[in-house]
């Protein structure tokens, strides 16, 4: 996907004056202000009048006040990935990047998700909801080891155990609830690691070209994700033949199941064994820093970082307005 692609170019002047929401009040504060410093910066060489806005130090009335016309979310996880933004801006009027306020309150939370992709028939690893140690222990005894220990409503795998014995099952939960009371198990599933970006909306949404993440040890946690550059990011993504459609033509229905438009990034593990693939969660508004996954996606079809920007900021809209273009 290019900027030609739009049915019209881009007209940089009738997109009006832009912010670029970044920082907030989640765990993710500090990953944002790198995603949002980068979109900021990309925006601005490429013609349009976006300035960042810290929804953390500034009151959303003020997007109003001093006449922005759309926003784009550079925000993660809670307080701005979670609808909560979205249905601001939605009283403002103000069009936003990504999906509207019930696809991106759905998407960050992964139960909700998974129940319904579980209904749509699509695979998603077994889990279990859990409200203390003993249950996660329980939960450990049913789903086996290894299992993964996370909170419901976080991203970046902040707050996240991999568990391999029944005695660090207290431990991880006691982790995972400091960062959510919601707190949920799931079966771990060994294998390749991949990540696959969707672009536009409804039947006109395309998935770019998958990644495979080789991460040391096998762990891409916090640090490797945004900080070390010892992860390999595999684009082509090398996997058998048909492997990478097959899992592209899963992500756009897993998209589509949640009514997400704009853009998103889905994670896929590919089993090991079987070779088959099972989504783990959906990403609303992914990470745009140096080490971020769907800009380096979207190069690989000759996109560039400043373009993506523009073309997401071009898709901007509103629930009541969003052409989602559905058959």
């Amino acid at each position: 996907m290019n900027v030609s692609d739009h049915p019209h170019p881009i007209d940089v002047q009738a997109l009006g004056k832009v912010a670029v929401l970044m920082g907030g009040r989640s765990a993710e504060r500090e990953v944002s202000l790198m995603s949002g410093q980068g979109v900021l910066a990309a925006l601005r060489s490429r013609g349009v009048d976006a300035q960042a806005f810290d929804p953390a130090e500034r009151s959303m009335d003020e997007l109003r006040r001093d006449g922005f016309d759309r926003c784009f979310i550079a925000l993660h996880g809670r307080f701005g990935e979670d609808g909560t933004v979205q249905g601001a801006l939605e009283l403002l009027g103000i069009p936003y990047t990504g999906p509207g306020v019930m696809a991106s309150a759905v998407a960050m939370d992964k139960l909700m998700t998974k129940r319904i992709w579980l209904a749509e028939g699509l695979p998603t690893p077994a889990w279990r909801q859990v409200h203390s140690a003993e249950e996660t222990r329980a939960a450990f005894e049913a789903l086996g080891a290894p299992m993964i220990v996370k909170p419901v409503r976080e991203g970046s795998t902040i707050g996240l155990t991999k568990v391999l014995t029944a005695d660090q099952c207290a431990a991880a939960y006691a982790l995972a609830a400091g960062q959510d009371p919601m707190v949920m198990c799931e079966q771990f599933i060994a294998g390749d690691e991949v990540t696959c970006p969707v672009l536009g909306s409804g039947m006109q949404a395309r998935a770019l070209p998958v990644i495979r993440i080789v991460a040391p040890g096998g762990n891409y946690d916090y640090q490797n994700k945004y900080f070390n550059d010892d992860t390999r990011y595999l684009v082509p993504c090398g996997l058998p033949e048909g492997e990478e459609v097959a899992i592209q033509a899963l992500v756009l229905k897993a998209y589509r199941a949640l009514d997400c438009r704009g853009w998103a990034r889905a994670d896929v593990m590919i089993d090991a064994g079987t070779r088959k693939p099972w989504l783990l969660e959906i990403n609303t508004s992914p990470g745009m820093t140096g080490h971020s996954l769907v800009p380096m996606s979207a190069r690989a079809t000759g996109l560039s970082y400043e373009d993506l920007c523009l073309n997401v900021l071009a898709s901007a809209s509103l629930d009541s307005t969003a052409e989602l273009g559905r058959p």
